[in-house]
């Protein structure tokens, strides 16, 4: 089990403690999700600051608790392979995407919505009938961080697509790739069906959009100035610990390895595995060093995760 890394640990201490404050404001008559939360940009109180503050707001104790536990699940693992620059720089800029493509599904919806009322009404004269009804549309408000997470789930997915997941209620694992394209499937359809469910499915999907495009720039750029130190820490953790581990077993029977099935080998070709093991973990740790994580191919990331785990 990793410990929590610093930004992770401290975005969650954040949204507990405004999750908090909305509470205790809202029994004094102040309502910190009117404040902070992303309204409409035609409603009177639309402030650009909003596409941050909405992601550390929530509506109840289910949504942080779902929420949190998706960004202390997956976030863990990202910040410690990215670092924390890079983490912090692809959480806030998939949140502010999510808040934008949620403004953008709600200025659809509101051409539609008046279209229908009156089908001269052009683009140009929405904005005339927006300052109109700007206290109106001061009811259409985005607060919570599922964005930002979805783009971690997302984030994790591409990295580990082959990584195996318990999710309830399945009796079996699941790899991330299909667990993540089953996420992008559920939003998709609840984003056509569902629209008047009060969930922001287009800020889901605008989250894991934006986290996409960020992945894909960075894997075609390798030397993106970010700092991997982290990173590097993080994999040299995982080779310390598998080479404790090879030790330890060494230790326990110095003359004879036992295969998983029961079958014995001796030393010699024990310790050339072993060495060619190491040899390729080795050049994986370089590759990182000079071109960073994301220049490793799936089969290298894989190959490094598993290792991790022996």
């Amino acid at each position: 089990m990793f410990r929590i890394p610093t930004i992770t640990k401290n975005l969650l201490i954040i949204n507990f403690i405004a999750f908090l404050a909305t509470v205790v404001l809202q029994m004094r008559g102040i309502d910190l999700a009117d404040i902070g939360g992303l309204h409409f940009f035609m409603a009177e109180d639309f402030h650009f600051y909003q596409l941050v503050t909405y992601l550390f707001l929530h509506a109840n104790f289910m949504h942080i608790l779902s929420n949190m536990f998706g960004l202390w699940m997956f976030g863990c693992v990202i910040e410690n392979v990215w670092g924390p620059k890079k983490f912090l720089f692809y959480y806030i800029c998939c949140g502010i995407g999510a808040g934008l493509c949620q403004e953008i599904a709600q200025f659809a919806s509101f051409y539609f919505t008046i279209h229908e009322q009156d089908p001269s009404i052009g683009v140009a004269e929405l904005f005339v009938v927006g300052q109109q009804l700007s206290q109106q549309l001061n009811a259409w408000t985005t607060i919570g961080a599922s964005g930002a997470v979805y783009a971690v789930i997302l984030a994790f997915g591409m990295s580990f697509p082959n990584e195996r997941l318990f999710i309830i209620p399945f009796p079996f694992p699941i790899k991330a790739k299909w667990f993540v394209l089953g996420y992008v499937a559920i939003e998709f359809y609840s984003s056509i069906t569902a629209a008047g469910d009060g969930v922001a499915h287009t800020a889901h999907l605008g989250g894991m959009l934006f986290g996409f495009l960020m992945i894909r720039y960075w894997n075609l750029h390798p030397d993106s100035n970010f700092d991997r130190s982290r990173g590097r820490e993080f994999f040299e953790g995982l080779k310390r610990n598998f080479d404790q581990r090879q030790q330890q077993k060494n230790t326990s029977n110095p003359n004879m390895h036992a295969e998983r099935g029961g079958s014995k080998q001796d030393d010699m070709e024990y310790n050339a595995r072993k060495r060619k093991n190491q040899e390729e973990i080795d050049a994986i740790l370089d590759k990182i060093r000079k071109s960073g994580y994301d220049s490793l191919t799936k089969e290298e990331k894989q190959k490094l995760f598993e290792a991790s785990k022996q």
